[in-house]
């Protein structure tokens, strides 16, 4: 097996030289340079706590294009109840520590560790990562967050506390994409609950074809809050976005 160590220079290798189960490399850090530019060639950090940063670059990978997103109609019947507040960059910092307790309190290892959250925490004060929240009784419930390149929606994690709040915010989410033109939602990893919104596998080489399709920017977006605002006050307030 073939694993690649990082160093200083800020380099990884091709992502095509993944092992079967898309590990690539191994080592380096979680400064933002390096994260937006694995992320930009499809490279990811995942690990936890106790062993050395690995990256991941899985073949097939799993991606929801907005447009083929599908929303099942228990969930469109829920929406249309608006059980949630819902908001984008408000509470990043608790978006990503509940994603972590989540699974921790469920008896599951986290990926997040102390190192990743602070990481991804410097991402989301530069403009590069992003959270959507729901809240019930102004207490937050669920939500998701991840990083946008231009085009490109890099998902990592969501929870949820009561249910169907995280379905909401992925919804949510994939209506704010089409609004902003974002045209690719990264899921990483294959799992049958996001194929039932309409994800489905590509090839790593497809997946390659679309970053370099939709990443031609490398700024980081405009700021999502008040376009959340905005959607909430043309619906008549400050509820779910459907």
């Amino acid at each position: 097996m073939t694993v690649y160590q990082l160093n200083d220079t800020l380099r990884f290798p091709p992502p095509e030289l993944a092992e079967p189960n898309g590990l690539l490399a191994i080592g380096g850090d979680l400064s933002p340079v390096r994260l937006l530019k694995g992320y930009k060639m499809g490279i990811f950090p995942w690990y936890i706590e106790g062993e050395p940063i690995l990256w991941w670059a899985p073949s097939p990978r799993l991606v929801l294009l907005p447009e083929e997103f599908h929303l099942p109609r228990r969930l469109a019947r829920t929406m249309r109840k608006r059980p949630f507040t819902v908001t984008a960059d408000t509470a990043f910092r608790e978006v990503i520590t509940g994603c972590a307790r989540t699974r921790v309190d469920s008896g599951t290892e986290t990926w997040i560790t102390d190192e990743m959250l602070e990481a991804y925490c410097r991402l989301h004060e530069l403009g590069y990562a992003h959270s959507v929240e729901c809240r019930r009784h102004g207490k937050l419930v669920g939500g998701l967050y991840g990083v946008t390149l231009d085009r490109v929606f890099f998902g990592e994690s969501m929870f949820s506390l009561v249910s169907d709040a995280s379905k909401v915010a992925l919804a949510t989410l994939v209506s704010f994409c089409r609004r902003r033109g974002i045209q690719l939602i990264d899921c990483q990893i294959t799992s049958e609950h996001l194929q039932q919104f309409g994800a489905r596998e590509v090839s790593g080489s497809r997946f390659q074809q679309m970053l370099m399709e939709f990443i031609r920017s490398g700024e980081p977006p405009p700021p999502w809050h008040n376009d959340f605002i905005e959607q909430q006050r043309l619906n008549g307030g400050p509820k779910t976005l459907t």
